[in-house]
Parts: structure tokens; C-alpha cells; sequence
């Protein structure tokens, strides 16, 4: 299983946004900067961060980005699975496999993928931002608070 960028930038962002107290907004031209990243392709995942309702948008002067909940409620499996729209690993009906009636492989794809998303689910965003990956986020923003 290897997740998209867009799945990657939704993490980063949702990880980028539970780290510290600022005294200005998280802006999409920031996390841009600090992630080095497409801003054109990052708004895009903002946009899908904010129609999943797991991030609060505000336009304008002195708008930005926030989390909608504390970071303890967003599960890894339900953040990857939402971003890659929850596809099957193998589609036997596009084009049609000669062996799908006969065939486990799809069963035992699909089974790995569910165990792949509950072992996910085992963690939140605030588990993935502890110790070094928290120190890491900090140093980011210090590195530019007023991009």
C-alpha cells in the first residue's frame, strides 16, 4: 500500500496545524513555504480538509486554518481512508478478470486493507506530533511565523 501525495499533504497539513500557540493564523502560503510544496495543489487539499469539516477555514485578514477538534479525535485510519476515498486495492471488474469467480486474491486484498486501516486507527494525530515530530513542527514555524 503506498498513499498518494494528497493523502501525504493532508497528513502534513492536519499535523502542521496540531503544534503551538501563534500569535498569527496558519495561512496556506505558509505551510507551503515551510513543507515546500505546490501552493496551488495544497489548496486543494485544504479545500477537501474543510469539506471533510476536520479543519475550520477563515478568509480574509487575519484568516487561516484550524483544526475542528483536539488532535486526540482524528484516527490515522480514518484520515488515510477518507483521502484516498476508501478504493479497494484491485477492481476485477475493470477490465473483467477471467478469474474472478474463482479467484481469493480480491478477499485477501481487501482484508489486508481493513487490517491495514484498523492498525492506522490505533493512532491519532496527537500519538504522531509527540517528541520529535513536535520539536520538528515547532522548529518549522519558527523558521517563519510571518510567511
Amino acid at each position: 500500500m503506498q498513499i498518494t501525495r494528497f493523502t501525504d499533504l493532508g497528513l502534513r497539513v492536519l499535523m502542521y496545524l496540531c503544534i503551538g500557540e501563534r500569535s498569527e493564523p496558519v495561512t496556506i502560503t505558509e505551510i507551503a513555504t515551510r513543507f515546500d510544496v505546490s501552493r496551488h495543489h495544497l489548496v486543494k487539499v485544504v479545500h477537501r480538509l474543510g469539506q471533510l469539516k476536520w479543519i475550520v477555514t477563515t478568509r480574509g485578514k487575519g484568516g487561516g486554518l484550524a483544526l475542528a477538534r483536539p488532535p486526540a479525535d482524528y484516527r490515522l485510519g480514518d484520515i488515510v481512508r477518507a483521502l484516498e476515498d476508501g478504493g479497494a486495492l484491485i477492481d476485477c471488474s475493470a477490465p473483467p478478470c477471467a478469474l474472478r469467480r474463482d479467484c481469493n486474491v480480491k478477499s485477501a486484498l481487501d482484508g489486508a486493507l481493513a487490517a491495514f486501516y484498523a492498525k492506522l486507527n490505533e493512532s491519532s494525530l496527537s500519538d504522531v506530533v509527540r517528541r520529535q515530530t513536535a520539536a520538528s513542527i515547532v522548529e518549522l514555524h519558527r523558521l517563519g511565523g510571518h510567511a
